[in-house]
């Protein structure tokens, strides 16, 4: 069993990373090989539009022809038994690398033909860990959800299964007092990386566990 985490944050040893790292701890715990890998370390583009994926006959029928240096990742990504991906949210949705990534690995796999088939060998668990400033009211009335919800079920059809969890109201600066952020209380914030963070983490260990035995939460 291989599982594979992406890493769609710029900043490593915070939260995404963090939280990424505890779900590979639950599924090595389970026997698992586990890795982990940084897109913001990589020079890759999103899809070019191309639509060698989709030529006839064409050598690269089913998988992105545009070769960087995310090729090899593509390469890894899709012959995992199970993929984790995290991100921070940016403007209502993931960093721009993580989407990048995500038009290049799951638009090959998916057919226009009339049912939008999956070209994905096999069925494996995906997971999507999703880091935020907003709390969970401000995320409802931003519609989030539904941005999340539209990739989770993505996945799903693509892959087999898919389940997301949202981790709200992180804490983002070391010191708050040096940034103009008054939106945030800097003492509540402090309160939630303590008493709340940790229970995030252990929904990711969860997480891990489960799709080291193959299995998911989430939609199917």
């Amino acid at each position: 069993m291989k599982v594979l985490a992406l890493n769609g944050s710029p900043r490593k040893g915070w939260n995404t990373e963090i939280l990424l790292k505890h779900a590979l701890e639950g599924a090595a715990s389970q026997g698992a090989d586990t890795e982990l890998i940084h897109l913001y370390d990589l020079n890759f583009k999103g899809c070019i539009s191309c639509f060698a994926c989709k030529l006839k006959g064409g050598k690269s029928y089913g998988k992105c022809a545009y070769q960087d240096e995310l090729t090899p990742v593509l390469e890894k990504a899709a012959e995992a038994d199970a993929i984790i991906l995290g991100s921070p949210v940016y403007l209502g949705a993931a960093t721009g690398e993580m989407r990048s990534f995500l038009e290049r690995f799951v638009f090959p796999f998916l057919v226009y033909d009339l049912n939008y088939s999956s070209l994905f060998p096999k069925k494996i668990p995906t997971g999507f860990i999703y880091t935020m400033n907003v709390d969970e009211k401000r995320l409802k009335d931003m519609g989030y959800e539904q941005h999340f919800g539209n990739t989770q079920m993505a996945l799903a059809r693509t892959f087999g299964s898919s389940e997301s969890l949202l981790v709200t109201d992180t804490y983002q600066f070391s010191d708050y007092s040096k940034y103009v952020v008054t939106s945030f209380n800097p003492v509540e914030k402090a309160k939630r990386k303590e008493e709340v963070f940790p229970i995030d983490c252990s929904k990711a260990f969860d997480m891990g566990v489960r799709f080291a035995g193959g299995k998911s939460d989430g939609v199917n």
